[in-house]
């Protein structure tokens, strides 16, 4: 045997023992092993059953403005339809409006006074359909079936036209808030959240990690300061940063790309801060259970990809099934993307944001109880 092919082999063992020992230090890092089966099997299962980009069973509330057997027929036809909804049936503008602006429902369908007896003379009478199209993607499927629903209605109490091109009233549709159906205002008030989220859970989620790596735990530790003091002390300041980001993201989307501020903005930066609180909170929770810089990252990762997917953000909420709405609703992201959506494009107010603020409210605290105990834990 020549001495070049001792020294391949050589070089082959080493290359062996390499590997053998990146596999058992794999093995032993869980975290790392976890995240490189979970994510692509997340990705699959989202993509494959959670998102649908053509949405059913769309929240609708019914305006009747009088009280037929035609507006009743009209609101079977929509209870029997795939597209929409029906959660609420109201007699009251007022009432229809404020579900709308507050995001419990999609659309009104207003049935007018006289709407029956205009039919029966021939008159061509106007149903009138008022649409969230701040999500123009939910809000154009459902609009387009509304007609033949309208005619199936029409249909079985016999005031169809004979003619089938040409039916005996008009639908008039008023897209509110998003009028032109643009997609940057519907993405950029979406895109302070996920911004927000993404940067906020990466600052806090190395503070604790990076105390252990550089040998500064121990000298904290020894100072006499309690656990939420600590967590505190380490927060605020990316309260801070993470408020300059707010601004100058909504500074931009305004002066950029023309996207309105109709709401009160002292209630959006405050629900901002509510939001950036309950993101480095979690980001505080990781950084204590993660035994190194990487696998914070990591966790960070696998937390953020639900958030993205999941929020409404990126595809209609509506159009998830029953499973990744309950999921939705444990994520930060969704109730504020909501809270931005609504102050920004609708001129919403706390009264209607109640339910999204009652929800980060409960989950900063819930975050921030989970956070306090690992760090105690971690002192132990």
């Amino acid at each position: 045997m020549s001495a070049s092919d001792v020294q391949r082999g050589g070089a082959l063992l080493r290359i062996w023992a390499m590997l053998i020992k990146e596999f058992i230090q794999l093995r032993r890092d869980r975290v790392t092993l976890a995240t490189m089966i979970t994510v692509p099997l997340m990705q699959l299962f989202l993509f494959g059953f959670a998102i649908n980009t053509t949405p059913h069973h769309l929240p609708t509330a019914v305006l009747m403005q009088e009280n037929s057997d035609l507006g009743r027929s009209i609101l079977a036809a929509l209870r029997n339809t795939a597209f929409f909804d029906v959660t609420a049936v109201s007699d009251s503008e007022e009432e229809a409006d404020h579900l709308l602006r507050a995001g419990k429902v999609l659309f009104i369908v207003e049935i007018p006074a006289g709407f029956e007896r205009s039919l029966r003379r021939g008159d061509k009478p106007a149903l009138l359909i008022a649409a969230d199209a701040s999500d123009p993607v939910a809000a154009g499927s459902a609009l387009g079936a509304l007609d033949q629903v309208v005619q199936s209605a029409l249909s079985r109490d016999r005031f169809a036209s004979g003619t089938p091109a040409v039916p005996p009233f008009e639908i008039r549709q008023h897209r509110r808030y998003n009028p032109a159906g643009s997609s940057q205002i519907n993405i950029v008030p979406g895109l302070l959240g996920t911004i927000l989220t993404m940067t906020m859970l990466f600052f806090t989620a190395l503070s604790v990690t990076r105390e252990v790596e550089r040998g500064t735990m121990e000298s904290l530790l020894a100072m006499p300061i309690r656990p939420i003091e600590i967590m505190l002390g380490k927060i605020a300041p990316y309260v801070v940063v993470g408020f300059a980001q707010a601004t100058l993201i909504v500074l931009a989307g305004v002066l950029v790309f023309g996207v309105p501020v109709l709401g009160n903005i002292s209630l959006l930066a405050g629900l901002s801060m509510l939001f950036i609180t309950t993101n480095l909170s979690i980001g505080y929770t990781f950084s204590t259970v993660a035994q190194n810089q990487l696998q914070a990252v990591q966790m960070t990762i696998m937390y953020f990809l639900p958030n993205m997917l999941l929020s409404g953000f990126m595809f209609p909420f509506a159009g998830m099934p029953a499973w990744a709405q309950w999921v939705g609703e444990m994520l930060p992201l969704t109730h504020y993307v909501r809270i931005v959506r609504g102050i920004m494009l609708k001129g919403a107010d706390l009264f209607d944001l109640q339910h999204e603020t009652l929800w980060l409210a409960g989950l900063m605290l819930f975050a921030m109880f989970i956070a306090v105990r690992r760090f105690r834990q971690t002192l132990d």
